[in-house]
């Protein structure tokens, strides 16, 4: 299970081809995993479209616990951290 975490961790950040210039799915799922109104079975809802097959929505749920967890500060410094990977010079922007 930590492993999974890990590569779907490790995956955000490779994505950044998907930041918030062109791919509003990304996004959304970033506001949505960081934000701790959003409940495990809410989150699931919405990456329903994105993992249809009931383990991965499981998965997908622990890993949103797993925020769940994190204090107010730690999801703003990810928050933080996820935009400067977006702006980083290795991460190309389309216009």
């Amino acid at each position: 299970m930590k492993l999974v975490l890990v590569f779907l961790l490790a995956a955000i950040p490779i994505c950044c081809y998907a930041s918030s210039s062109n791919c509003h799915a990304m996004d959304d799922l970033i506001a949505q995993i960081t934000n701790s109104s959003v409940s495990v079975p809410e989150f699931q809802k919405v990456v329903k479209a994105y993992a249809p097959l009931p383990y991965d929505q499981k998965v997908l749920g622990e890993v949103k616990q797993c925020y769940l967890e994190q204090s107010e500060e730690t999801l703003a410094n990810y928050r933080v951290m996820m935009d400067a990977i977006y702006d980083s010079e290795e991460c190309p922007q389309t216009s």
